[in-house]
């Protein structure tokens, strides 16, 4: 089996025996955060682009674990920079860490990243395909809904992790649509109610998504694990 654990936030580890992928790490000054940042010891650090809500403390715990830092090119260049190791990729390509390969995909947002007060644009924002004890997890990132999330589906996926929060990335009647594009398995909701601009309720999400597909939803809170 493999474990899907979420934080809070777009924070969430995907982990399978000696593997443990740690996605986004926003804990610092995150206000639903489950652990704090010194609490985690990934295998390989996921980020899907450089918004600090997702680079979060990203570098700390790669200096600490000495866990690599899987990003987009330029935003690997950036975090490089900081000295950490990093596995960098771009949209279409695939990469190995521990046990899992992930496939960069494609996401409709921004990237910028804080440099000492300056916000400099940080490569394309993606998403990961994410292949791992048997299991292919999408992990959306920061996106609005496109259509091509049509063939991002065609990968075979057992799970979906979306955004469903609003005014910053799709909302949850737009995660409906992207669910009934991906035909996962199922999806667990992510990126809401850490603050109030992105109030979002799971359970009538849940609700619209079995009205309109066959796919299960696993609301979880944070600290909450399932197994898939």
């Amino acid at each position: 089996m493999t474990t899907i654990t979420w934080y809070g936030h777009a924070v969430f580890t995907i982990e399978h025996e000696d593997t443990t992928l740690l996605i986004d790490p926003f804990l610092t000054g995150n206000p639903t955060a489950a652990v704090a940042a010194d609490d985690l010891t990934p295998t390989a650090i996921l980020v899907t682009h450089g918004h600090s809500d997702h680079l979060g403390d990203a570098v700390d715990i790669s200096k600490r674990t000495d866990a690599p830092i899987v990003a987009a090119y330029e935003l690997g260049l950036f975090l490089g920079a900081k000295g950490v190791n990093v596995i960098p990729g771009n949209i279409g390509g695939t990469v190995t860490a521990g046990a899992a390969t992930v496939k960069f995909v494609p996401a409709v947002h921004s990237s910028t990243v804080d440099d000492n007060g300056a916000f400099v644009a940080a490569s394309v924002p993606s998403g990961f395909v994410v292949r791992l004890g048997g299991r292919t997890i999408y992990v959306a990132g920061d996106t609005a809904l496109f259509h091509d999330m049509e063939l991002i589906g065609d990968e075979g996926l057992d799970v979906a992790i979306l955004p469903i929060g609003g005014q910053y990335t799709m909302d949850a009647a737009d995660a409906v649509k992207a669910v009934a594009k991906l035909q996962p398995k199922i999806v667990i909701p992510g990126h809401y109610n850490t603050f109030p601009t992105i109030a979002a309720d799971p359970v009538a999400f849940s609700e619209a998504v079995a009205a309109a597909t066959r796919v299960k939803t696993v609301v979880l809170e944070p600290g909450q694990s399932t197994e898939v």
